[in-house]
């Protein structure tokens, strides 16, 4: 047979935390939009005017 791997010493507290310390999330960025200045998603068309780096890909009625 063979043995399982086994920690020698057991790791403290302290030291788990430094590890996990880069485990953080990170905030969602946004870009606003050129045209209607509303937050957009990077890369993504906007869901308000629905514009795509300046141009119309969805067509948008807009009501005023």
């Amino acid at each position: 047979m063979f043995e399982l791997a086994v920690p020698f010493r057991k790791v403290s507290k302290t030291r788990g935390r430094m590890r996990r310390t880069h485990y953080k999330i990170d905030a969602n960025t946004t870009t606003t939009c050129p045209k209607c200045g509303s937050d957009v998603k990077p890369h993504r068309v906007c869901k308000n005017c629905g514009t795509y780096k300046g141009k119309e890909v969805i067509k948008k009625e807009t009501t005023k």
